[in-house]
């Protein structure tokens, strides 16, 4: 696709899909990890703004001086900016005032694009619109937290919706050897993704399909929750220490598990893949099953075995540079390199990644008590 076609699409999506919002949900962060949608809409913008436009773009003059401090992220190499805890206590500037920057930028971005700009700066663009893409599905994790959250359970129009799992699950055998894993290919990747390179794996056994709410119900009855053998000892705490009993958004109403979804309120339904898990759940029902989770890579060996796709999938693999890895200069190379530590490695994709955006290498990462993504578990042995 066209750059500038490729950008503008991505961009409208975003408005689009956050336009069911009532105003006031805009501005709501009901937890230090959850950031509110009127942020991931500025914040989005000023990723083009502060590294395509800036930079690139001839007698470019910035919307606001303030918006860099005010939607920066994690980016210390362009400068200071609002704590992530902080995000939620913005009433300015209006979520009115956010769209106009977004209009601005838009306007300014169409120009560039349209006057062959550099290989460096295509690049960067293509980067900002992956980036874009990533908080799009962020949103949904967010405004579900947001909505959850509260006494009524409010809906909002969405399409992002789980299917279910109606036939058995089978083991997909995978021989011992050694394989290359890593991205390959003139196509987009992260840099978290090359240095492709050998690894050595044994014979192993992985199911075809994802864990249902069936089957951690059986879990949860069995006590799970209350067998600390089952657990690491950091998971042991977590759940203690939040007298977590179940999944996020899972409730017991007169003995019968319910949950929240984006369309509403209601028992849990047995047959969808159990979502909302901690890597310290998944770690304990896969031990209680007397299994264990894949490992990045051979997740990575037999994905185009499995039906995967509707939820990321925790895997046993810590975060960790491939061999060679490097970090580019700037702020840009803080977009992966410096979060490789105490955090584990997802694969695959969810029902809110957006469409093409996903691939057998890509490698997503959460810390493991992380419970609000749209992760599930998929068993190995």
């Amino acid at each position: 696709m066209d750059i500038l076609l490729a950008y503008l699409d991505t961009r409208q999506r975003f408005k689009y899909i956050t336009k069911p919002l009532e105003i006031e949900d805009y501005s709501v962060q009901p937890a230090d990890f959850v950031s509110p949608p009127k942020w991931h809409l500025a914040h989005s913008t000023w990723f083009f703004e502060q590294f395509v436009l800036c930079p690139f773009a001839e007698n470019y003059t910035v919307f606001n001086d303030d918006f860099a401090y005010l939607f920066n992220s994690y980016y210390n190499n362009a400068g200071q900016r609002v704590l992530r805890p902080n995000r939620g206590l913005m009433t300015r500037p209006t979520v009115a005032h956010v769209l106009k920057y977004r209009t601005y930028v838009d306007e300014q971005m169409t120009l560039f694009l349209k006057d062959n700009p550099s290989e460096e700066a295509v690049n960067t663009v293509k980067l900002g619109l992956q980036h874009e893409q990533q908080h799009q599905e962020l949103f949904y994790y967010d405004i579900k937290y947001i909505l959850g959250n509260q006494p009524t359970f409010p809906v909002i129009q969405n399409s992002i919706k789980l299917s279910e799992i109606t036939t058995p699950s089978e083991w997909i055998s995978i021989e011992e050897g050694v394989y290359e894993v890593g991205h390959q290919g003139d196509e987009f990747c992260f840099d978290n993704e090359l240095g492709r390179h050998k690894v050595y794996l044994n014979a192993f056994e992985i199911s075809n399909q994802l864990v249902t709410n069936a089957e951690y119900i059986e879990f949860i009855e069995a006590g799970g929750y209350q067998d600390f053998n089952l657990w690491h000892a950091a998971g042991w705490d977590f759940i203690q220490n939040n007298e977590y009993k179940a999944p996020e958004y899972w409730h017991q109403v007169d003995g019968v598990w319910h949950s929240y979804t984006l369309q509403g309120f209601g028992p849990v339904a047995p047959n969808l893949p159990v979502q909302h898990l901690s890597f310290y759940e998944a770690s304990a029902f896969a031990e209680w099953k007397k299994m264990r989770l894949p490992t990045e890579f051979e997740w990575e060996i037999a994905a185009s075995k499995l039906e995967w796709g509707q939820l990321w999938e925790w895997t046993n693999s810590a975060y960790l540079p491939y061999p060679n890895f490097s970090k580019a200069e700037g702020a840009l190379g803080e977009y992966n390199g410096k979060f490789m530590v105490n955090q584990m490695v997802l694969r695959g994709a969810s029902v809110a990644t957006v469409k093409n955006h996903s691939r057998l290498t890509y490698r997503n990462f959460f810390h493991p008590n992380e419970r609000w993504l749209f992760s599930g578990l998929r068993l190995a042995k």
